[in-house]
């Protein structure tokens, strides 16, 4: 079975109209063999807060060193999202299997007048993969309610129950006190309850809780009634504020005190960290001593302000403030508008789509009055018509609102008339949010066409790529044509139909795989692959046809691909992404040589641990022609203790010092990296006077983001699971560069709305960090589709473990290295990082020679054109 046959099969199940109770996705699970009972659980229910609570405790969970699985909904631009393990999307071919599995007896089950639900068989594919993986625990968002919802079907180890407020009164009840019942019956025998409830809710939670069992722990909340809180928290917190266009920080007293980093503004995000730190805390301690979790202060701090949650007051630019977020409801949007004063702004300007059954005119009384609105429809069947909604929004007292279509069209035009002082929100619904981002996060993949065995051979690969299923008949990369050049992007599901009828009737090739490749119109919202193919004359015509269609969005992604082939209007090139011309991996591929000042790094620890030594390794590695030096003072390799802050720094700081006594380096012709997660190292090499910062952790850590974008230098962002790695987690890829791709793309957003210039940004694609060898190969292989990011490509490959596959032991890995050094360099990367400068550099330069790509001028230092 194909991915997109099996997820067409899911949101068909959306249909069948919701129950109360658990039996069924009981009766599910049973079929399955019973994986809940191989899995610990943590369930988080509550109004409102539940998916941030949830992701937020499952950072801190992944931070304390635990393998961690989240369950949560709805899904922003892909079903799979749903259903993470350690941070990785559940892979299409692993929803493609379960399905496969389950559909008989789902069949069976419907036929019998007793269906399952979606969100129940979903919640049910969610556990058997948490099983499948054997996760330590794994965190489930509730979906409606608490008692009857398919979550409920787990023993839990710990619970929580954000707060109550009236919400779907015609299931849960019509008062507070009835809701909270209903969300509270999630408490179980021995499993501690964590609440920031208060009042008649915190009183009927601790009623329900005392009858099963459960202890309680409560929370008081940031801005919570003295009156109705709890005398005698767990925690409190304190929210003391903004500190960065995304982040706050938050005081929490009690059982963890401290002073915390969140990117989650506002003080309901605040009451959110509170309950997580809670509720992580007495998850550790229900697994015991065997979960190897250790959940410190420094995984406390980490875990908080690494948990990033899209779509939920999401800032994306700061010139002029552009945000997103997912309110729908008057409850929801007055929580922003509270959110909405932290930041200063001249003027507001809304773009608003929402769903036909939401209350559009008292959700804009709520939020703060706006000086225009543009309204837009989402992708769906639900959305409202944005000229009703215009007209609700001139009830509401907005005077300037101009009716929409498209919704990323219609945060472009608000993008526009704003002055750079001015703020853009984006609101009514998630799925409007989904639309936005998917615009905002496009990225046209160029696909590499000549790695394979013969042109079959490459279009095959290019169409897998694509989520096109075996057997189409496209004639996708089956050309000849010299100038052929093949991309793929994402794009919704009518969009990925018109885009490939058009260059089809330009001349071009071009299949639609994923949910698209059924044809008709995609459930779910999801964005399907498109691949095409195409000379560049029948790209041009292509571009025109799309720039015809002004308004529905497609001008967007015409621009796109211009940029990425190089195109521009008429004859003229289109403008180049950016570059920083001074710097060597502008001019073919850098060496950067690997100096570790380390006692334990996997290769050359202990070998520059002195000064001297240190000195002498820049001074060979400047005399083989070395580009850059990148300083280490901790490992990273498997098994690595972390080095304390001050020891780092006692570490690197001195080398640099010692190494600017090098003329090469003295004279800024070999450049100076420091290979550090830490921002506090950071900012210490770069006062010593390093020229880059190479982050392990591509910048997960808002304060590194902060560092980088206040000196302006280059920064290495690399894509990593673990640091250091861990290697026990074997992650799951649907296709390893792909997935590499966007995961960095989102790294990048976060660098660029922190305000680091793309220009500075080299991508690391995370060689041996969460990777098996084939998908290290690949990732070499296809080294060029990073193209895709506009940012320089360096690859770290140096005896690492990967070179097993090809029969190296760890002691014979120096010819594999130069060898897929020279594969890489021929691919398109900028930068290499290696141990052995010297033959490395050959390497690079003959493959720079053989594609014809270096001048005479430009070849390392020594070398002898005529020897």
């Amino acid at each position: 079975m194909h991915y997109h046959e099996a997820a067409a099969f899911l949101f068909d199940l959306r249909r069948f109209s919701v129950k109360p109770g658990t039996e069924r996705v009981a009766a599910l699970l049973d079929r399955l063999g019973n994986p809940e009972e191989d899995v610990s659980f943590v369930q988080v229910a509550g109004s409102n807060g539940k998916g941030s609570t949830a992701r937020m405790t499952e950072s801190v969970l992944r931070e304390a060193g635990l393998s961690v699985g989240l369950y949560t909904s709805p899904h922003l631009s892909a079903l799979a999202e749903r259903v993470r393990v350690d941070g990785l999307a559940m892979t299409e071919d692993a929803i493609a299997d379960f399905v496969e599995e389950v559909k008989p007896w789902l069949v069976e089950r419907a036929a019998a007048g007793e269906p399952l639900t979606f969100f129940e068989v979903v919640t049910a594919m969610a556990i058997r993969d948490f099983a499948r993986r054997e996760v330590d625990v794994a965190v489930l968002e509730v979906g409606l309610g608490g008692e009857y919802d398919a979550t409920s079907v787990v023993d839990p180890v710990a619970t929580a129950v954000t707060n109550v407020s009236l919400e779907h009164t015609a299931v849960l009840g019509d008062t507070i006190a009835e809701i909270a019942r209903t969300k509270a019956r999630i408490a179980d025998a021995g499993a501690p309850l964590v609440t920031a409830c208060e009042g008649k809710a915190l009183s009927v939670v601790r009623e329900v809780a005392a009858d099963a069992g459960a202890a309680v722990a409560t929370v008081s909340g940031a801005g919570e009634d003295s009156e109705a809180a709890d005398e005698d928290p767990a925690i409190s917190v304190a929210y003391e504020g903004r500190v960065s266009p995304t982040d706050a920080e938050v005081t929490l007293s009690g059982e963890a005190a401290g002073t915390y980093r969140i990117p989650l503004v506002g003080d309901h995000q605040a009451t959110n960290a509170g309950i997580a730190v809670a509720l992580a805390r007495r998850t550790a301690t229900a697994l015991g001593d065997g979960s190897d979790a250790d959940l410190t202060d420094a995984a406390l701090r980490d875990g908080l302000a690494r948990a990033t949650w899209p779509g939920r007051f999401e800032v994306v630019d700061t010139e002029p403030l552009t945000v997103l977020d997912g309110a729908h409801n008057p409850a929801a949007c007055r929580t922003l508008a509270g959110t909405l004063a932290e930041y200063d702004y001249d003027d507001l300007h809304l773009v608003y789509g929402a769903m036909h059954d939401k209350d559009h005119a008292s959700a804009a009384n709520a939020l703060p009055d706006a000086a225009s609105a543009i309204t837009c429809r989402p992708d769906l069947d639900r959305a409202e018509d944005p000229e009703v909604l215009a007209a609700a929004l001139r009830t509401a007292g907005v005077g300037n609102v101009t009716p929409g279509g498209d919704v990323a069209a219609a945060l472009d035009a608000a993008v526009e008339r704003a002055a750079p002082g001015d703020c853009v929100l984006l609101v009514g619904s998630l799925f409007a949010v989904a639309e936005a981002r998917a615009a905002r996060m496009r990225t046209v993949t160029p696909r590499r066409m000549g790695g394979g065995t013969s042109p079959a051979a490459n279009a095959a690969q290019a169409l897998d790529a694509g989520g096109v299923p075996a057997g189409d008949d496209s004639g996708v990369g089956r050309r000849e044509a010299i100038d052929h050049r093949v991309l793929s992007l994402r794009l919704r599901g009518d969009r990925a139909e018109r885009i490939a009828a058009a260059l089809r009737e330009a001349g071009g090739d071009a299949a639609i795989g994923g949910l698209g490749a059924g044809g008709g119109r995609v459930p779910g919202g999801e964005r399907v692959p498109v691949t095409l193919a195409g000379t560049v004359a029948e790209y041009r015509d292509l571009l025109d046809r799309l720039r015809e269609r002004e308004g529905d969005g497609f001008a967007g992604v015409a621009d796109d691909i211009a940029d990425r082939l190089g195109i521009g209007d008429g004859d003229e090139p289109a403008a180049a992404g950016p570059t920083a011309a001074d710097y060597p991996w502008t001019d073919g591929t850098a060496v950067m040589g690997v100096l570790n000042v380390t006692p334990d790094s996997f290769h050359d620890g202990g070998r520059h641990a002195g000064l001297d030594d240190a000195v002498a390794g820049v001074e060979r590695m400047a005399e083989a022609g070395v580009d850059i030096v990148d300083v280490g003072g901790e490992s990273t390799r498997p098994g690595a203790e972390p080095v304390p802050v001050d020891e780092e720094i006692d570490r690197v700081v001195p080398t640099l010092e010692a190494i600017e006594s090098v003329p090469a380096v003295a004279d800024g012709d070999v450049l100076v990296s420091v290979d550090t997660r830490k921002p506090a190292v950071a900012a210490a090499a770069l006062d010593a006077g390093a020229d880059i910062i190479n982050d392990v952790t591509g910048l997960a850590d808002p304060e590194m983001r902060e560092v980088v974008a206040d000196a302006g230098c280059p920064v290495v962002v690399m894509h990593s699971l673990d640091a250091p790695v861990d290697p026990t987690n074997d992650p799951e890829y649907d296709d390893a560069v792909d997935d590499v791709i966007a995961a960095l793309r989102e790294r990048l957003a976060l660098a660029e709305t922190a305000g680091i210039d793309r220009e500075n940004v080299i991508v690391d694609p995370g060689i041996g960090f969460g990777k098996s060898a084939a998908e290290a190969f690949e990732l070499i292989d296809r080294v060029g589709e990073f193209d895709a990011l506009d940012c320089p490509v360096l690859i770290g490959h140096s005896h690492k473990s990967m070179y097993g596959a090809v029969g190296r032991a760890p002691d014979d890995r120096e010819h594999a290295t130069v060898a897929a050094t020279a594969l890489a360099a021929d691919r398109g990367a900028d930068i290499v990082r290696v141990h052995d400068v010297a033959e490395n550099r050959a390497a690079v330069d003959v493959a720079a020679a053989v594609n014809g790509s270096r001048s005479e001028s430009g070849a390392s230092a020594g070398s002898d054109p005529d020897e």
